[in-house]
C-alpha cells in the first residue's frame, strides 16, 4: 500500500479528537479539510496543503487548543513530513501582532509565541505562512456571514499588505470574498 500522507494526517486528526472539537462552521476537523481544499484549488504544492489540513495540531494564536503538545513534533512529522510539520509549527508559533506588521519584509522579525524568541524565516516560508492564512481566515469568512462583516475590512487591509506573499489565486479569492472599507 502507498504512503497516503493526507490519509494519515486525517486518521491522526480523528485519533486527537477534531472531529469532536467545536470550531466555527463544524468542527475543527472540517474546518482543517476546508483549508486543505482551498489551498488545492489555489495550486498549492503538497506541502503547504498538508500544512493547511494541520495547521492547528499546535494550536495558534486565534485557536489556542492545541491538538498536540510541542514535546510530540515528532509524531506529526513522522506523519506528514519535515517540510509541512515546519510549516504547522510556523503558523502555530506565531504572534500575530507582534509579526504581522513586517511580515513582507524580507528581515522582518518572526515572534515565537512558544518561546519567546525572534527569528528570519526564509521568504519561501514567509509566503507559505501568508497563504495558510489567507487560507484559514477566508475559509471563517466564507463560513460565517456575521465574521465576515465584522473582520472583512481588516482581513483585506491585512491582506493587502501581505499581497507580495500571496499567489494570485488567493489574491483573488481575497478580493472576491472580502468586503472593503
Amino acid at each position: 500500500m502507498a504512503y497516503d500522507p493526507f490519509g494519515q494526517a486525517d486518521s491522526l486528526l480523528r485519533e486527537l479528537g477534531a472531529a469532536h472539537t467545536p470550531h466555527p462552521g463544524g468542527t475543527l476537523l472540517t474546518h482543517l479539510h476546508r483549508v486543505r481544499d482551498r489551498l488545492a484549488t489555489w495550486n498549492a504544492r503538497p506541502a503547504l496543503q498538508l500544512a493547511g489540513l494541520c495547521h492547528a495540531f499546535y494550536g495558534t494564536d486565534g485557536f489556542p487548543q492545541p491538538l498536540l503538545p510541542l514535546d510530540r513534533r515528532v509524531e506529526l512529522r513522522a506523519t506528514v513530513g519535515e517540510e509541512a510539520e515546519a510549516i504547522v509549527y510556523l503558523y502555530g508559533s506565531c504572534d500575530r501582532a507582534a509579526t504581522y506588521p513586517a511580515l513582507t519584509t524580507p528581515t522582518g522579525p518572526f515572534h515565537d509565541r512558544f518561546t519567546g524568541r525572534t527569528h528570519t524565516p526564509a521568504p519561501a516560508l514567509r509566503q507559505d505562512f501568508a497563504e495558510l492564512t489567507a487560507a484559514n481566515e477566508l475559509d471563517l469568512a466564507a463560513e460565517d456571514p456575521a465574521f465576515r462583516d465584522r473582520h472583512g475590512p481588516a482581513l483585506l487591509a491585512l491582506f493587502t499588505r501581505f499581497r507580495p506573499l500571496l499567489s494570485r489565486p488567493a489574491w483573488e479569492d481575497c478580493t472576491a470574498l472580502l468586503p472593503g472599507p
